[in-house]
């Protein structure tokens, strides 16, 4: 599986848990010899502009951290493009599921799942989508940029037992067809994380899921990574959502 990542990504860009040092090694250690690397490249303004005001945009930019925050941007659109095609994962960050048109909060900047399916909208490349937001928080972001559009679907889980959990993401992903279906991969529900709720094993259950209903639907596929904190066992569970994802059966 190609995943889109750039060194860039290791610079601790600011001090919350998501731009916190050794967090994206942690999983490139994990998934390194598995995955082919494919370098990033930051998103035109013009794109982050279909989905922000320029207002925020400037603030991003005096803040000091518009180059990573493109980058990212810029890495969500290329993992959804190559999605269409075949699975791919953005190993991007800032995350981006709390940013709205003109604000941001919660470790984000530019709402990069938002930012790469209007890209694709634009191009005449999907008429539908449907966007499973497994982070530990609820996508706000996503949903204020996005669910007024008219093309998307946006599920975000939430419940304290596993079962349902799995459960209601599998009615969701076949309820009906689209062209393609997002992911933001959050991994912070995990039973080590700050949810304290699922296991590396359900991660890859739900990128099996996705794989299937995507398949079944004649749909491509992708994931894009948001929160995850517990850098001792992130690695661990993106590998296990990219192997679902793929559809390798391998532990």
């Amino acid at each position: 599986m190609n995943v889109i990542f750039h060194e860039d990504f290791y610079e601790v860009y600011a001090g919350d848990p998501a731009a916190a040092a050794g967090r994206m090694e942690a999983v490139v250690k994990a998934i390194e010899g598995r995955v082919t690397f494919v370098e990033a490249v930051p998103a035109a303004e013009e794109d982050i502009a279909a989905v922000h005001t320029r207002a925020h945009i400037e603030q991003v930019r005096r803040e000091g951290v518009y180059a990573v925050a493109a980058l990212a941007a810029g890495g969500a659109i290329q993992a959804a493009r190559t999605g269409l095609k075949e699975p791919c994962f953005g190993l991007i960050r800032p995350p981006g599921h709390h940013a709205s048109a003109g604000s941001a909060w919660g470790f984000c900047y530019f709402s990069n799942m938002a930012i790469a399916l209007e890209r694709l909208r634009r191009d005449g490349l999907i008429k539908r989508a449907f966007v499973l937001d497994i982070d530990l928080h609820y996508g706000d972001g996503t949903v204020n940029v996005l669910e007024g559009r008219g093309y998307v679907r946006i599920y975000n889980p939430s419940t304290n037992d596993r079962n349902d959990y799995l459960k209601r993401v599998r009615d969701k992903l076949w309820a009906e067809p689209v062209d393609i279906i997002g992911v933001s991969a959050g991994f912070d529900h995990h039973r080590e994380d700050w949810g304290g709720l699922l296991t590396t094993e359900d991660y890859r259950e739900i990128g099996r899921m996705v794989k299937e209903a995507s398949e079944a639907h004649g749909a491509g596929r992708f994931g894009i990574l948001e929160g995850g904190y517990n850098h001792r066992v992130l690695g661990r569970n993106v590998l296990a959502f990219l192997r679902g994802l793929e559809g390798i059966e391998e532990k």
